[in-house]
């Protein structure tokens, strides 16, 4: 499992491990350029670990056949098998903060 890396360490090693996958593919810069419309000049960005644009990161993914494995970075909440347990005939759609109790509540028969 990874430690926890601060983002620039994340982005190099993605970076990296683009870069490794593309030259084990056989496949060039410009090769990857033509397949997935992303400049070269980003292609290299990423692959020495400077930010690019997320539209542009699954472009190269896609051209690379790896689009597929976005499902490991973010899972699919509702292929969870605690997600079939719940009652609710919907999934979540926002996230309600819970209220802070006032501590005041009595039962009636408390003084």
């Amino acid at each position: 499992m990874l430690n926890k890396f601060s983002v620039v360490e994340y982005q190099k090693l993605i970076g990296e491990r683009i870069k490794q996958y593309r030259v084990n593919a056989g496949v060039s810069q410009k090769d990857l350029e033509s397949e997935s419309g992303v400049s070269i000049r980003s292609i290299s960005r990423l692959e020495q670990g400077a930010s690019i644009q997320l539209e542009s990161l699954i472009k190269i993914l896609s051209a690379l056949n790896l689009e597929g494995n976005i499902d490991l970075l973010i899972p699919d909440q509702t292929k969870r098998p605690s997600f079939y347990l719940n009652d609710k005939d919907k999934p979540k759609q926002r996230v309600r903060k819970k209220e802070e109790s006032t501590g005041t509540f009595k039962w009636g028969d408390e003084e």
